[in-house]
């Protein structure tokens, strides 16, 4: 009597045996079919049946006591509209970081202090993802990445100080800046950044003060954000000024 190939035969016991595999949530029978002629063996075949994926579905809540409703797959959700101040706020807050930036970028030529080098990459780095992350925000609300200045003839005030946000260095602090070097540009950083960062604590309170503002759960998470990294920052800051002026008057 001809006998299959052991090889054949445990496969073909395995398969009786009723073992599945299961892919992608179908079951999966193998079967072996062979002829009785012992001279013609047909080749093996694995059965696979597996569901078509389905459309997913759109389910809104309804409200209390009421069903829910199925929407049309191409249903796409928005954003609620945002606050007047949480536009603003990103707004001034894009500015507000981007001198953060100008006077991190001082540094390569204006001071040899590793410490300090380190930390103002440390804020380069992460004012400008936030800048970006800013940016996306507003663009995404359809909303300009920078305030817009309406009637500036009728007032009596010049643009730079209108342009000043809580905190941000004037123009002659920013050229004092510009113009030390070493020991004397390391201290003004860390006041001036100090400072800044002050007025960014500032701008976050201010916000969440402001009746409305605030929810939106992007903005609410960056806000806290800002404000506890910020603070982190300034009790950095204020221990290199600290040992700076006691290295001073030894």
């Amino acid at each position: 009597m001809f006998k299959y190939p052991r090889q054949v035969r445990a496969l073909y016991l395995r398969c009786t045996g009723r073992i599945r595999v299961v892919l992608g949530g179908a079951a999966c029978l193998c079967m072996l079919a062979a002829t009785s002629a012992p001279a013609i063996l047909f080749p093996m075949h694995v059965c696979a049946q597996q569901t078509a994926p389905s459309t997913p579905a759109v389910v809104q809540p309804g409200a209390p006591g009421k069903p829910t409703r199925t929407l049309p797959s191409t249903t796409k959700g928005t954003l609620p509209p945002a606050s007047p101040a949480d536009v603003q706020f990103m707004q001034g807050m894009i500015m507000h970081h981007g001198q953060a930036v100008e006077m991190t970028a001082l540094m390569e030529s204006h001071t040899e202090n590793k410490n300090l080098r380190s930390l103002g990459a440390r804020i380069s780095r992460s004012q400008a993802d936030e800048i970006k992350f800013m940016k996306r925000w507003l663009a995404s609300r359809g909303q300009p990445s920078s305030q817009e200045m309406h009637d500036m003839h009728n007032m009596n005030m010049p643009h730079e100080q209108m342009a000043l946000m809580p905190g941000m260095l004037s123009p002659e602090q920013m050229e004092a800046l510009r113009n030390a070097k070493g020991a004397e540009f390391d201290r003004l950083f860390l006041t001036g950044m100090i400072q800044h960062h002050g007025g960014a604590l500032t701008m976050v309170r201010d916000l969440f003060d402001t009746a409305g503002a605030g929810q939106d759960a992007e903005l609410f998470n960056f806000a806290t954000d800002v404000d506890s990294g910020q603070r982190a920052e300034i009790r950095i800051m204020q221990s290199m000024l600290e040992k700076k002026s006691l290295g001073d008057k030894r």
